[in-house]
C-alpha cells in the first residue's frame, strides 16, 4: 500500500457521516457530544499516524489500537456509531501485518464494538449476535482480499522472473548472433577470398617458373590479373555485407565459369555437367556454388589427380552436387587443421542438407545434397 489517498477520502467521508448521525440521532447531549468527539478523534488519529504507520510497525500497532478504542467508545455513547465498522474492519486488516494477527485484531474490534453497543442499548444478546455476524463477514472478506493480494504478488513475481529470463535470453540471442555472424564470415572468407588468394599464389609461382625458364608469361600474368580483380570484387562485396557470389545467368553458368577458371589456373581437366536444373532460389544456388568451390579446392590441394568432374542434378524434391577426381584419395577420419570439409558440412546443415564422402586410392567422390527451395 503505497498511497493513502483513497483511505483519506474514506476516513473523511465516514467522519462526516458519523457527525451527521450523532447530530441527527442523538437523543441527548451526551450521545451527540460523545458521537461527535469520537468521529473527530478518528479523523485526528488517522491523519496523525497513518503515514508514519506505513514505515514503522510500532506506529501501525498504535494506530490499530486507537481505532479499536475509538470505535468501542463511540458506540458506547451512540449505538448508531457502529456504522464506523464499514471502514474500521478493512482498515485494521490492512495495517496489521500477518493474517493471524489481522484476524485477532478484527475479533478484538468486533468485541469492542459489541461491548459498546451493549453499554448503549442494554441488550447483550442483540449486541453480540450482530457483532458475531459482523466479525464473520469481516474475516471472510479479509481472507478473500488477502488471497487476491497474494495472487497479485505471486503474479508480479512471476512477471519479474519472466522479464529477467527474457533479458537473459536476449543477451544469449545477441551472443549467438555474434557467434553465428563470425562463423558466416569465416565460411565466406574461406570459400571466396582464401580460395582466390590460393589461386593467386599458384599463378604467381607459375609465372615465376615461366620467366626463369625464358618462356613467355603473358597469359599467366593475365590470369593473375583476372584472379586478383575477382578477389578484390569478392572482398568488396563481403565488406558491403552483400552476397559475394556472381551468379549471373544462374547456377549452371556459374559452375561452368568456375570450372573454366579452375582449369586455366591449375592445368587440370575439369568437366562440368549442370544442365537441366530447375529454377532454384538464390540461397540454394549459393550453397551449391560454395560446395563446388570447396570441392575443387580440395582437388587442387590434396588429390594429386589430373581430371575432375562437377555434376549437379535435381531429383525427388532435392538438388545434389557431386565433385569427383582421379587422385590418390585420403582418410576421411583423419584429423586435419583445415576448415574446408567442416565448413561445408556446417553450411549444408544450416539448410537441412548433408555431405557424403567416398574416397579410395582411385579417387574421391564428394556429394552434397540439400532440399529445394531452402532459405539460408
Amino acid at each position: 500500500m503505497r498511497s493513502l489517498r483513497w483511505w483519506d477520502v474514506a476516513v473523511v467521508g465516514m467522519t462526516v457521516i458519523l457527525a451527521a448521525i450523532a447530530v441527527g440521532t442523538g437523543s441527548d447531549s451526551r450521545e451527540t457530544v460523545g458521537g461527535l468527539a469520537s468521529a473527530g478523534a478518528l479523523a485526528v488519529v488517522w491523519f496523525a499516524l497513518a503515514r508514519r504507520a506505513l514505515r514503522r510497525p510500532s506506529t501501525s500497532a498504535i494506530l490499530v489500537v486507537a481505532v479499536i478504542v475509538i470505535c468501542a467508545v463511540g458506540t458506547a455513547f451512540l449505538p448508531a456509531f457502529a456504522t464506523v465498522q464499514c471502514i474500521a474492519f478493512p482498515l485494521v486488516w490492512t495495517f496489521v501485518r500477518g493474517t493471524r494477527r489481522a484476524i485477532a485484531a478484527n475479533v478484538v474490534l468486533g468485541v469492542g464494538v459489541g461491548i459498546g453497543t451493549w453499554l448503549s442499548t442494554g441488550s447483550l444478546l442483540q449486541a453480540f449476535a450482530v457483532q458475531g455476524v459482523s466479525i464473520a463477514l469481516s474475516i471472510s472478506l479479509g481472507l478473500w482480499i488477502t488471497s487476491i493480494a497474494q495472487q497479485s504478488e505471486e503474479r508480479q513475481r512471476l512477471l519479474d522472473e519472466l522479464r529477467t529470463a527474457q533479458e537473459k535470453l536476449s543477451a544469449l540471442d545477441r551472443d549467438a548472433g555474434v557467434a553465428s555472424e563470425r562463423e558466416r564470415l569465416a565460411r565466406e572468407i574461406h570459400d571466396t577470398i582464401a580460395q582466390d588468394l590460393t589461386g593467386l599464389v599458384m599463378l604467381a609461382q607459375r609465372a615465376q617458373r615461366e620467366l626463369s625458364s625464358g618462356v613467355p608469361a603473358a597469359e599467366t600474368l593475365g590470369m593473375l590479373e583476372v584472379s586478383a580483380r575477382t578477389a578484390l570484387a569478392e572482398t568488396r562485396a563481403l565488406v558491403a555485407s552483400g552476397t559475394p557470389v556472381a551468379l549471373n545467368g544462374g547456377i549452371s553458368d556459374a559452375l561452368d565459369r568456375l570450372g573454366e577458371r579452375f582449369a586455366r589456373e591449375t592445368g587440370l581437366t575439369v568437366t562440368v555437367a549442370a544442365d537441366g536444373l530447375p529454377e532454384l532460389d538464390r540461397d540454394t544456388e549459393v550453397v551449391l556454388l560454395r560446395c563446388a568451390q570447396e570441392g575443387l579446392a580440395n582437388v587442387r590441394k590434396h588429390s594429386g589427380g589430373r581430371t575432375s568432374t562437377v555434376t549437379a542434378w535435381a531429383d525427388n524434391g532435392s538438388v545434389a552436387l557431386r565433385v569427383t577426381d582421379d587422385g590418390t584419395g585420403f582418410d576421411p577420419d583423419a584429423a586435419t587443421d583445415g576448415f574446408g570439409l567442416d565448413g561445408m558440412r556446417s553450411r549444408l546443415a544450416l539448410v537441412g542438407g548433408a555431405l557424403d564422402i567416398s574416397t579410395s586410392p582411385a579417387g574421391t567422390v564428394l556429394t552434397a545434397t540439400l532440399p529445394l527451395r531452402v532459405s539460408a
